[in-house]
């Protein structure tokens, strides 16, 4: 039988049952509905009932409630069980309210520690090109995180990572399984850095892995079939700022996501100069590309349909955006290229490859011209305006050159260089 009472003034002298919580009804005061030992439900005006368990701590000897949850979520047998193991604790010396603070702080640490949260810090750290960091995002998102994204950095060993690993290059995506485990690599290089880890583990799993298939952009480089090309670019009959792309894409084989985020501001036809912002850039150093007699043509008869806007390429859809991703791709394929014949990217290795052994000119400013990290004995990396002299002769040669092989003369005048 149950009465009235101020919370402090025990209720029941007999251990509780299922029935007589039920039947319980709540009063215009607080309850105690005890059980033994210090354990009681809380029934409260409102209806909420508590389970509470009143001891008196280790050393101090003053009073203290722990609370062990709520009822019906936490049942009889269940309250009766957390009591059980609190009372263990008390017996043996430790403070149950301390030692459940301390739990909870080294739960909040290690959920402050997982893996996801420390990746997701770690990407907003990057300093990407546009579009790479939502692809890794998707990757971590897709294929990490649900597997090992709540683990501890600190606990993460190195077959979770092959398991992640293996998950994706089951489904056949041999070269993401690398790229997302290299991203993994560097997020615990972060965790480490940043003084929640003390080690790498992925850096554990080299050759584990299928060996990766080398990927090569789809590229013409033979001169008869470049010629080609170049006609059909030339003969394009879709968009018009489509086939302006198409044919500076070879005059100045740049990377695509460079060309098609192109601004007017960035470009000089006076100087006959584009100079590429750093953020813009794949190794973050502005780059100046040298603008043929040919380029500034294509540029000016473009100039007078998107001169006033910002986007050289706009895109379809907006003029406020650049041209879509999938502009000159399609219309490659649009023209008869297959994927594996010509890609937007192969501009870049068409140049490289013909520039090199066909035309001689010095590996060095080719490399340059094409934005890779190019270093000079002494390990410095060149500024945009290295050998700018020397290249702008090699990009109007190249111009020069494309003109013979488009119109497919027979006899194509040397421009072989002497290196040097």
């Amino acid at each position: 039988m149950t009465v009235t009472v101020h919370p402090t003034q025990p209720v029941t002298a007999m251990p509780l049952s299922d029935t007589a919580i039920r039947k319980a009804k709540p009063a215009d005061k607080p309850q105690k509905l005890r059980d033994g030992g210090g354990l009681y439900l809380l029934l409260r005006p409102d209806s909420a009932r508590w389970w509470r368990w009143d001891y008196r701590r280790p050393i101090t000897g003053k009073r203290n409630t722990l609370s062990l949850g709520t009822y019906p979520d936490v049942g009889l047998a269940d309250a009766r069980e957390r009591h059980a193991e609190v009372r263990k604790l008390l017996a043996a010396g430790v403070d149950p309210g301390e030692h459940r603070k301390a739990s909870k702080a080294a739960g909040e640490e290690r959920a402050a520690n997982s893996f996801e949260v420390v990746a997701r810090e770690w990407l907003d750290k990057r300093d990407w090109v546009d579009g790479y960091k939502v692809k890794v995002t998707a990757w971590l998102d897709n294929d990490v995180f649900p597997w090992i994204g709540a683990r501890p950095v600190s606990e993460l060993i190195a077959p979770e990572f092959l398991k992640v690993a293996r998950r994706i290059e089951e489904r056949g995506a041999i070269e993401s399984a690398y790229r997302i485990l290299q991203n993994c690599g560097q997020v615990m290089r972060y965790a480490i850095a940043t003084g929640r880890a003390e080690r790498n583990p992925v850096a554990d799993l080299k050759g584990a892995l299928s060996p990766a298939p080398e990927r090569h952009h789809a590229a013409i480089t033979d001169t008869a079939a470049i010629g080609g090309l170049l006609r059909a670019c030339d003969g394009y009959t879709g968009s018009f700022v489509t086939r302006c792309a198409l044919r500076l894409a070879p005059l100045v084989f740049v990377r695509p996501g460079e060309l098609r985020h192109a601004e007017w501001s960035e470009i000089d036809l006076d100087r006959a100069e584009w100079t590429i912002p750093a953020h813009k850039m794949k190794m973050r150093e502005p780059h100046l590309v040298p603008l043929s007699d040919q380029a500034l043509t294509i540029l000016r008869e473009l100039h007078a349909l998107t001169g006033r806007r910002r986007y050289v390429f706009p895109g379809g859809r907006s003029p406020k955006r650049p041209m879509s991703n999938n502009a000159v791709t399609a219309a490659l394929r649009r023209m008869g290229y297959a994927k594996d014949e010509m890609s937007w990217h192969g501009f870049r290795a068409m140049a490289r490859t013909v520039l090199d052994e066909t035309l001689g000119f010095r590996p060095d400013f080719i490399e340059h011209q094409l934005a890779h990290a190019v270093r000079d004995p002494n390990g410095r990396a060149y500024n945009r305006a290295t050998h700018l002299a020397e290249r702008r002769k090699m990009m109007q040669a190249w111009a020069a050159y494309l003109d013979q092989l488009r119109e497919n003369t027979e006899k194509v005048v040397s421009l072989k260089r002497k290196a040097g």
